[in-house]
């Protein structure tokens, strides 16, 4: 459900490129801007020279995400092209709907709400998965592969001071502190949030409290971090979950406690053809995925968003890290 993430690192030359090039397709892309070697991803025979253009959206964790897998591909033997940063969901689906992308990470979430039009999200992660791995691939011929454990959905936030002072822990307790006293639960939103169903009138109603007596202000993503941490503004923030700036900024997570919001777990996406004539590709890219848990990729989110490193050199290090690849 990435078309409510309008996070943006920055705007490169790919994400201009489309919009400039849209009528007539996206243009091949760039290199990979860092060399890496193998580590425990070895060299693979079928892999060696195929040319595989990998994509992502062009918020932070997506732009990550993206060069991971150029990392994992290019140790493997493959010639890479780099189409990070493709501004939205939409031109990033369509880019590989019609084959200008080859591998990309895409949400569950979105895949189930925003690309096959559902409007109920399965409560379960592995359900949630398998029902949007099983429909893209019969009306799409879109295969996805084992998600990571890693959870990238909607939550609220407060600072440990609000906590303290409200006593709140979960959302049904936020949702009594609205009705009882809606002056102390100022909640700060997106404007998209604000509308979808998937969004505060939908928390509302799971929740059983009065939106229109919730007192909220509409704010740009990235302000609403600081604002919830300040407390003044804002005594509760909407955020993602495994957005840096929570660690950074010492928020704290209410608990979704009827669990209302959906399950966005990244998977590696491919279509079907492709997945058939390069199998390796799942081998290769499954232990990565099951090492990306809301913990790491916070952490990665993190060191761009607030120490201001460059994404391809977070994703790098962590590769490294892990011994998945060395650094060239």
């Amino acid at each position: 459900m990435n078309l409510r993430r309008t996070r943006g690192w920055k705007i490169t030359a790919a994400a201009l490129g489309f919009a400039l090039v849209a009528s007539c397709g996206l243009e091949s892309g760039g290199a990979l801007p860092l060399a890496v070697g193998p580590g425990s991803i070895q060299p693979v025979p079928e892999l060696e020279g195929v040319k595989i253009t990998v994509g992502s959206k062009d918020f932070t964790e997506q732009i990550i995400l993206g060069y991971i897998i150029e990392f994992a591909m290019s140790a493997a033997g493959a010639e890479v092209r780099d189409l990070t940063n493709i501004q939205g969901s939409n031109s990033t689906r369509d880019a590989q709907l019609n084959g200008q992308i080859d591998l990309a990470y895409e949400y569950t979430g979105t895949g189930w709400i925003n690309y096959l039009g559902n409007e109920t999200p399965l409560p379960n992660s592995q359900a949630q998965f398998e029902a949007v791995r099983d429909a893209d691939l019969a009306a799409n011929d879109m295969v996805w592969t084992d998600p990571a454990p890693m959870n990238n959905t909607y939550a609220l936030a407060m600072s440990k001071e609000t906590a303290e002072k409200t006593g709140v822990k979960t959302v049904s307790d936020y949702a009594k502190l609205v009705e009882s006293d809606p002056g102390a639960a100022v909640t700060c939103v997106e404007t998209e949030f604000n509308v979808r169903q998937d969004g505060y009138p939908g928390l509302a109603a799971k929740y059983g409290f009065d939106a229109s007596r919730a007192q909220r202000q509409i704010l740009q993503t990235g302000i609403i971090y600081q604002a919830t941490a300040d407390g003044d503004q804002c005594k509760f923030g909407e955020v993602f979950t495994t957005d840096g700036r929570i660690i950074a900024l010492d928020l704290e997570l209410l608990e979704d406690d009827l669990s209302f919001f959906p399950k966005y777990n990244p998977a590696l996406v491919m279509r079907a053809s492709f997945a058939e004539d390069h199998p390796q590709v799942a081998e290769v890219m499954a232990p990565i995925s099951a090492r990306l848990t809301d913990e790491v990729m916070t952490e990665l989110n993190r060191q761009v968003d607030v120490e201001g490193k460059e994404p391809a050199e977070v994703a790098r290090d962590w590769m490294v890290s892990e011994g998945f690849v060395t650094a060239d």
